[in-house]
């Protein structure tokens, strides 16, 4: 099997390298990650300025760009063939409910999955990479499964591991994501110069955490794991839409 790796904390990161040394046991891995950290990046693409590639060790690539600029350019250029999985991760901190619309984690695996491939996202729910062992044993539970049992292909699944040890997980339970209350106010500083700069704040606590979200599974002990689609339209209003503006004069 051939294996994609990429993610959003860099190519140095300890997640992305731990799961690069747990996956080679299923198959040929190959990680195009990029140079720096790109957190919350989504699904941006560079289009501004042309992109380089750094080869650092057999399969194991750098891109100065986006974690969604790596995994297109490997499916689109650099890999000769096309990956029977993309993985992104492990991150260094949670992806659930709003998350995921920043998370440059899931954007990596979307990636993947916008081209065919089938896609996981990995993330641990605590910053620190505290017990990241456990989270990649609990990764390759996951892989075992779904090679013992393919799912349709292609299809996308954000998954949020709790930091603990392996033994002390409740299981993996299918979730739908939650929703957290907006993100806190913005910090206002002065820099050396006299200038005022902004840091964003801290993102919003869980405010959908109801049982058979991911919020509510991590928080008790659980693995989440969350399919995901890239299909934005609202069909439930799509109708109402409709009725109001054909209500205006062609």
């Amino acid at each position: 099997m051939n294996i994609l790796i990429s993610n959003d904390d860099g190519y140095l990161a300890p997640g992305i390298q731990e799961l690069a040394r747990h996956m080679k046991r299923f198959g040929h891995v190959t990680v195009v990650a990029p140079e720096q950290n790109h957190s919350g990046a989504s699904n941006s693409l560079t289009l501004t300025r042309p992109l380089s590639i750094r080869q650092v060790q057999d399969d194991v690539y750098f891109i100065n760009g986006t974690p969604s600029d790596c995994v297109h350019i490997a499916l689109t250029g650099l890999l000769k063939e096309k990956p029977d999985l993309v993985l992104s991760g492990i991150n260094c901190g949670q992806n659930m409910g709003d998350d995921v619309l920043y998370s440059g984690t899931v954007a990596a695996a979307m990636e993947g999955y916008l081209f065919g491939c089938s896609s996981f996202a990995f993330s641990q729910v605590k910053s620190g990479w505290s017990y990241l062992d456990s989270a990649a044993q609990t990764v390759e539970r996951i892989i075992e499964n779904y090679l013992d049992n393919p799912l349709p292909a292609p299809f996308l699944l954000n998954v949020n591991i709790p930091n603990t040890t392996i033994d002390r997980l409740n299981g993996v339970v299918v979730t739908r994501l939650g929703r957290r209350h907006s993100a806190q106010s913005v910090i206002e500083q002065i820099n050396p110069r006299g200038e005022k700069i902004y840091w964003l704040g801290a993102a919003g606590d869980a405010k959908d955490d109801a049982q058979g979200t991911d919020f509510w599974a991590t928080s008790h002990g659980y693995v989440s794991m969350t399919p995901l689609q890239v299909d934005m339209t609202n069909y439930a209003t799509l109708d109402s839409v409709k009725n109001w503006w054909n209500k205006f004069p062609a």
